[in-house]
């Protein structure tokens, strides 16, 4: 939970807006609003804090604002115990004080101050001169909420989201998100998009998926940007619309989203909503795969190593091949298994060829299961053996791979790794030749002639 406030309402909740709609906003004479206050008028006071914070008609001073917010407070002010709360956390006009910061908070929560209340909640999840308590904190969150704080309320959605300090619940967490959201909350919009979207805590609606996030992509909220490109791009929710997609991909990009920077890339690359250019490509990949976007580090090899949109260059390929197959991209530990095993851009490495081979096999990897069955039949980068070879080429087979059908006809044929087996070794060579192989194809020939 701490993670969540201090993404959120750290920053607003303990520095605060010093707002006062009577004297900050409206153009009312600074000379007479010092004049009520020095007559004791309560609101006059909090709005000449108000001012002296701002600088509104008199000089920016903050011990001003504060000796007036103390007058204010004095008599009971919630608004401006709230600012003396915020004073003393962030020592403004006064020496740095989270206790004093706590007490103000305090005295204005207890009288219904929806932004002290919040504060409070704050400051029990963080420890801020009080005991860490998220007990507490959910406490004044609810108390917040209930008063009709979208920060609060957005808070609380989070929490029951996540289940962290209480049960975990999307129902409610969606609840809290849409009185938030109601108010403009742009992260509640963003998350309630979501929502919908994963029909979580509420059946999926991609309708309104799109609508709030369009709320909240309106507002300039990047990760909201990028999703509503998605939507675009895979029709859900709206029309389907290359063009438009790309349009928010490049809404969220120019915020540095590295979602919407490799989104761009590709929609370059494939030409989708935009000409085709791969040198675009290639530089929305860079910023994303610069973040570490694994799937952008993947692509930037790809493009080094066909020398699209960039000059060939085999040693940048095998570069981007390897971060990402260290962040679990099995596509690109296959890649780089293939610059191993032909030594380019890299030195020949049979041993770690078949290591990147093993870690692609693994997740299912069609190409890296052929080639490990390869590797374990010819004994490079490993021990020559026969029956891995089998189990390796099996598997790709199965999934419907031609070199490994045609390759497992031949160790039937042959009676590597299985028993001999002419019946099966025809069996997969017809797969393999329904599919164009024309090595599997030339071995039913001879099949064929040595019948006769």
């Amino acid at each position: 939970m701490r993670t969540f406030i201090k993404k959120t309402l750290l920053a607003s909740m303990l520095l605060g807006i010093f707002a006062n709609p009577l004297y900050a906003a409206e153009a009312l004479d600074i000379q007479t609003v010092i004049a009520r206050a020095n007559q004791g008028d309560v609101k006059a006071q909090d709005g000449l804090g108000i001012a002296y914070v701002n600088g509104y008609g008199v000089k920016r001073d903050y011990a001003k604002a504060v000796e007036y917010f103390q007058k204010a407070a004095a008599q009971g002010n919630a608004d401006a115990q709230d600012r003396l709360g915020i004073a003393y956390a962030n020592g403004l006009g006064v020496k740095r004080d989270y206790a004093k910061a706590i007490e103000y908070l305090q005295k204005a929560a207890a009288q219904g101050n929806a932004d002290a209340q919040a504060r409070l909640g704050v400051a029990y999840a963080d420890g801020y001169g009080v005991k860490r308590d998220y007990a507490k904190s959910i406490e004044y969150f609810k108390k917040s909420a209930t008063n009709g704080n979208a920060d609060a309320q957005y808070i609380l959605g989070m929490v029951y989201e996540s289940g962290q300090g209480v049960k975990q619940n999307y129902t409610k967490a969606v609840e809290y998100y849409q009185k938030s959201a109601a108010q403009d909350n742009v992260d509640a919009q963003l998350k309630l998009g979501t929502a919908y979207a994963r029909g979580q805590g509420i059946k999926r609606d991609y309708t309104k998926a799109v609508e709030y996030f369009r709320k909240a992509a309106e507002q300039g909220n990047a990760v909201a940007q990028y999703r509503l490109g998605a939507m675009y791009q895979s029709g859900l929710g709206v029309k389907k619309d290359y063009a438009r997609a790309v349009i928010f991909y490049q809404k969220a990009a120019a915020q540095g989203n590295v979602d919407a920077q490799g989104a761009l890339g590709s929609a370059y690359s494939n030409g989708r909503g935009v000409k085709r250019d791969y040198a675009q490509a290639v530089k929305y990949w860079k910023k994303a795969a610069a973040q570490g976007d694994v799937i952008a580090q993947g692509n930037l090899g790809t493009a080094y190593y066909n020398g699209d949109g960039v000059k060939q260059d085999y040693t940048k390929a095998a570069e981007y091949f390897k971060k990402a197959a260290e962040q679990g991209d099995e596509t690109a530990q296959d890649n780089l298994a293939n610059a191993y095993y032909c030594g380019r851009g890299v030195k020949q490495d049979y041993v770690k060829a078949v290591k990147y081979y093993q870690k692609a096999a693994v997740q299912g990897n069609v190409n890296a299961q052929l080639n490990l069955g390869i590797a374990y039949a010819r004994g490079q980068g490993v021990r020559q053996n026969y029956a891995q070879a089998v189990k390796y080429l099996r598997k790709a087979a199965d999934r419907g791979d031609a070199n490994a059908q045609r390759s497992l006809g031949v160790m039937y044929a042959n009676g590597l790794g299985v028993k001999q087996d002419l019946a099966k070794a025809v069996q997969y060579f017809r797969k393999a030749a329904a599919q164009g192989n024309k090595y599997a194809i030339k071995a039913l020939k001879e099949i064929d002639q040595a019948s006769l």
